[in-house]
Order: structure tokens, then C-alpha cells, then sequence
């Protein structure tokens, strides 16, 4: 996908949707990173089970759905030879991945942890482009920077204030393929951890540094540097595991939505093509009995890779108890998904892509 800045395009969505759910995102996570501060200066600790059960139930019964849908609302109004080119493409991305687990879990570890930072960094600018705008971001480095900064936010902001947690499931999820291998990385954790967190400081102060130094005063800079910082207080306050378990489904998730709502008058109804054109039928039973038969197919698909996954790892909960590995179990699943989501669902996809801002 093109990340080139559309601030000409973007300015006429602003404020015409999203405008409720957004800003309930916003207040929702306030309210989280202010409470679980409380809990945390009263000494009050959530129980590991606790955390476990928040995050399958924001990533799986929450968010699952959404990822779905992004791919379907991409598919449709396209040409059939090209709606198979990408479901072949993202099916061996996948098988790719999950390959690379079984014969270097770290390295796949490490590319997780960066996919989860791209699909949150560069999704989130392209929700911005059409919701509040990015005057004030006029390059495209500026525009990666922007990315990478609000996308760390989801991983290397708990890496920095929840370490503990965050190598217990590192070592959990790399346990499942080959245990005891993230112990070799174990001495150097410390260092890795502050290197990163200062990269990332140096990061954000960067961005909000360029962003003041070009900002129209159209409020874009505003509203960006209070989300960023939002971001941000939330991964240091609220405990990792239910903070991205939360993440997706109340931020990621509400965003897209929002900006698809504010792009949707952009595409042309008139293109439907495809395996997906009966999603555009002008018959409403048509309509919901296609929409039932994608919802059926994709979950099938979906827990059938679940299901295989879980099938050839040799040890599927990381010898963690049933929720801790559940939850490891379900990361390295979504990471592996969320690969081909990203790059042949947004960047190789440059006529449109899931993140599409015209």
C-alpha cells in the first residue's frame, strides 16, 4: 500500500464518523491505565489466570471477528483471479512463518513481536490519515517513524515496565517448539530490553519533535500526540497480557472500522466481481446467505490452521498451565496470521489494502 501523506483527501473524513466509538476507545483506555495504577500503588496484584481469561477473551471472542472482516471488505469488488492470487500468497506467508517457528523459534519469536508492532503502527496511521489527519507528518520516513512509534507503544512499552511477564510468555510461546531455547538469550535481556527502550524514547521524542516542528495548526499534531502519549501510559500501567489483550479489540479494531465508515463512499458498488459478489447483490436473502457462507468458510479456515498448529507443535501449552499456554498458544497463532495481514493485506496490496485511505 501506498503510505505516501493523502492530508488533501483525509481532511474531508474528519469528524464525520468514528467521532462516538473513537472517543469511547480513548476514554476506555484512560480509565484502564488510571485504574490498574491505583491497583498497582495499593499493592493490589491481578492473578496470571485472571489476565489469562481477559486476553482470550478480547483476542479471540473480541477481535477474532475483525481480522476476518478486513480481509473479506478488502476482497470484495475485486477480480476473482485476483482474489486468489492474494489467498495463495497469504497462505504460504503463513506456511512460511510457522515453519520458521519450528526450525528457529527465537528468530520467529522476534518477528512476531515486530508484526504485532507494524500491524499496530501503520494501521493506526492510516486510521489517522482518515480521521484526523497527518498534516503535520509530510514524509514518508516521517510517516515509518509514526509507525514505528505507535506501534512500539504495544511492545516495547510492556517490555520496559512489565519484564518479568513479558519473558515468562516470551519463554512460554518459544517453549512450545523447542524448550529451554530462549535461554540462551537470557544474560543479555536486561541490556536488550534498555537498549530498546531507549531506542524507543529517542523515538517518540522524535516524532512529536517533527510533528511540532511541521504542524499546520489544523489540530492533527494534537490529537496524535495525545494518543501516542495515551498509548503509551497504558502499556507502562496496565499488566501486559491483559493490556494487548484489550488493545486490539477496543483501539486496533475501532479505528479501522471508523476509518473504513469514512473511505466506504470511495469505492465504486458498481465493481462487485469476484467469488464476493454476492455480497453486493441487491437481494437482502442473497446478501445475508453469502455473508453466512464467508463466516462459515473463514472460520473454518481459521481454527483449522489453529487446529494444525496445535496438531504439530510439540508441546502446545509451552509446559505452562492451561490458561498461561492458551495464551501463548493464541499469540504465536495470531502472530503467524497477522504476517501475511500485514504485508500482503496492506503492503503489496497497493491498489487498495485493509488499512485503504484514498
Amino acid at each position: 500500500m501506498n503510505i505516501e501523506s493523502r492530508s488533501g483527501n483525509a481532511w474531508s473524513f474528519r469528524g464525520s464518523v468514528g467521532g462516538i466509538p473513537v472517543t469511547v476507545s480513548r476514554v476506555t483506555l484512560f480509565a484502564l491505565a488510571v485504574g490498574f495504577t491505583l491497583l498497582r500503588v495499593a499493592g493490589v496484584r491481578v492473578p496470571l489466570r485472571v489476565q489469562a481469561g481477559i486476553y482470550l477473551l478480547g483476542m479471540v471472542a473480541m477481535n477474532l471477528p475483525h481480522g476476518g472482516y478486513e480481509h473479506v471488505d478488502n476482497l470484495r469488488r475485486r477480480a476473482a483471479a485476483f482474489q486468489g492470487r492474494y489467498v495463495g500468497a497469504y497462505l504460504a506467508l503463513i506456511v512460511l512463518f510457522a515453519g520458521l517457528f519450528f526450525v528457529a523459534p527465537v528468530a520467529g519469536l522476534a518477528l512476531a513481536v515486530s508484526v504485532a508492532v507494524a500491524k499496530g503502527g501503520f494501521g493506526d496511521v492510516q486510521a489517522m490519515s482518515a480521521l484526523s489527519g497527518t498534516e503535520h507528518v509530510r514524509s514518508t520516513p516521517q510517516r515509518w517513524l509514526a509507525a514505528a512509534v505507535r506501534g512500539g507503544a504495544v511492545m516495547v512499552v510492556p517490555m520496559v515496565f512489565w519484564p518479568g511477564t513479558f519473558y515468562a510468555f516470551s519463554t512460554i510461546m518459544v517453549n512450545v517448539f523447542d524448550p529451554g531455547a530462549l535461554s540462551g538469550v537470557a544474560g543479555t535481556f536486561r541490556f536488550r530490553r534498555l537498549l530498546l527502550g531507549g531506542g524507543y524514547g529517542v523515538a517518540l521524542l522524535a516524532h512529536l519533535a517533527l510533528g511540532y516542528r511541521r504542524a499546520t495548526g489544523d489540530g492533527s499534531l494534537v490529537v496524535d500526540a495525545g494518543e501516542t502519549l495515551l498509548l503509551v501510559a497504558y502499556f507502562a500501567a496496565v499488566p501486559v497480557v491483559i493490556a494487548v489483550g484489550l488493545y486490539f479489540p477496543l483501539w486496533y479494531s475501532v479505528r479501522q472500522v471508523a476509518r473504513h465508515a469514512a473511505v466506504d463512499d470511495a469505492l465504486d458498488p458498481s465493481a462487485s466481481s469476484g467469488l464476493l459478489a454476492p455480497l453486493d447483490a441487491d437481494d437482502p436473502e442473497r446478501v445475508t446467505l453469502a455473508a453466512w457462507g464467508v463466516l462459515v468458510v473463514g472460520s473454518l479456515a481459521t481454527f483449522g490452521l489453529a487446529a494444525a498448529l496445535w496438531t504439530a507443535s510439540p508441546q502446545p501449552l509451552g509446559g505452562a498451565s492451561l490458561l498461561p499456554g492458551l495464551v501463548a498458544f493464541w499469540s504465536i497463532f495470531i502472530s503467524i496470521v497477522a504476517l501475511p495481514h500485514v504485508v500482503v493485506g496492506a503492503w503489496l496490496d497497493r491498489e487498495r489494502g485493509i488499512w485503504y485511505v484514498p
